[in-house]
């Protein structure tokens, strides 16, 4: 039985604790909280689990087998230092932080210490992404066409720029993280943000509510993301990828549309991503084989810097070239 604490006590934090309580493998004992209080009422929901508002006094006290790190971006930091300190692996939700001296100092521990990491791009996870890498095998992407669109999310710190990190560090992370497993790595970005609507609405907005961005790839591809956050409902988020066979269109957590020349083919996502990403996850603690987690957090690092680069292009109005 795999003993997990969890740090965060947010909607996502309850998603993970609630996902492995059902498992026969593990067994959720502490939850971390940016108070007391918090961390005891989540705590509550799960028998035998513990509060604790110190990270330090948690990790000594029930001397995990693993910690899932689910709290807001600019939380990110002092946790990890804690977590890696012990060579404890970790799940960790993205974005990962929101500078890359904090997490590049993370990532060389990870590193030194050989620890399991595996980060929460849930999406890479679906069977229909699964399914559009299988048939990328065969096909040449020339573009790919991205957006995240719908409203804000009515937490206080995701407003803030150095809270949030702003709509597509926080939220469309996803779509570029989707990018670079289907299509390959980015060499250069290109931004433009601004405030259309938000910041009149509600006191204190920072972030930008609407942005588009160019990426440059590695082999000649282009990539083009939108977003916006000033919808007064979730719309939709997606990719779609245009190749010389046709067009793939990816729904997250919902279809993959195969267009080709005569017909078109759905496929729908049958499995849910987050368990499969939980057992891909355990299973490396159990057995060390680390093959079945998609993302760790190495990799998740390569996105983020990606995401801080299009902010530094917003500000700039320079495209911005990525070593």
């Amino acid at each position: 039985m795999l003993k997990i604490a969890i740090a965060g006590t947010g909607w996502f934090a309850e998603k993970h604790a609630s996902l492995l309580a059902a498992r026969e493998d593990a067994q959720v004992v502490a939850f971390l909280g940016s108070s007391l209080p918090k961390a005891e009422k989540m705590a509550q929901k799960f028998a035998g689990a513990q509060a604790f508002d110190e990270i330090e006094q948690m990790l000594d006290t029930v001397k995990p087998d693993a910690v899932y790190i689910s709290v807001p971006p600019m939380a990110h930091g002092s946790i990890e230092d804690a977590i890696v300190q012990r060579s404890i692996p970790f799940l960790i939700e993205k974005p990962i932080g929101l500078d890359m001296d904090t997490v590049n100092r993370i990532q060389d521990q990870v590193s030194s210490r050989n620890i399991i990491t595996s980060v929460g791009y849930h999406i890479r996870y679906t069977d229909t992404v699964q399914k559009a890498k299988e048939l990328l095998e065969t096909r040449k992407v020339g573009m790919a066409v991205g957006s995240w669109l719908g409203d804000m999310p009515g937490v206080h710190w995701w407003r803030k720029q150095n809270g949030s990190g702003g709509q597509f560090v926080e939220q469309t992370t996803h779509i570029v993280d989707l990018v670079r497993y289907l299509v390959g790595e980015v060499e250069e970005v290109y931004a433009v943000y601004a405030q259309q609507h938000i910041h009149t609405k509600h006191d204190g907005v920072e972030v930008a509510d609407v942005g588009a961005v160019t990426l440059k790839l590695a082999g000649g591809a282009i990539a083009s993301i939108t977003n916006t956050c000033m919808l007064p409902f979730g719309h939709r988020s997606g990719l779609e990828l245009f190749t010389d066979k046709g067009v793939l269109e990816i729904q997250q957590n919902r279809y993959l549309k195969n267009h080709e020349s005569t017909q078109t083919t759905e496929y729908k996502n049958l499995l849910n991503p987050y368990a499969i990403e939980t057992d891909a996850f355990l299973h490396a603690i159990k057995t060390g084989d680390r093959s079945r987690i998609l993302t760790d957090y190495a990799d998740a690092a390569v996105t983020l810097r990606i995401t801080l680069a299009a902010l530094e292009s917003s500000v700039s109005g320079l495209p911005i070239k990525l070593r």
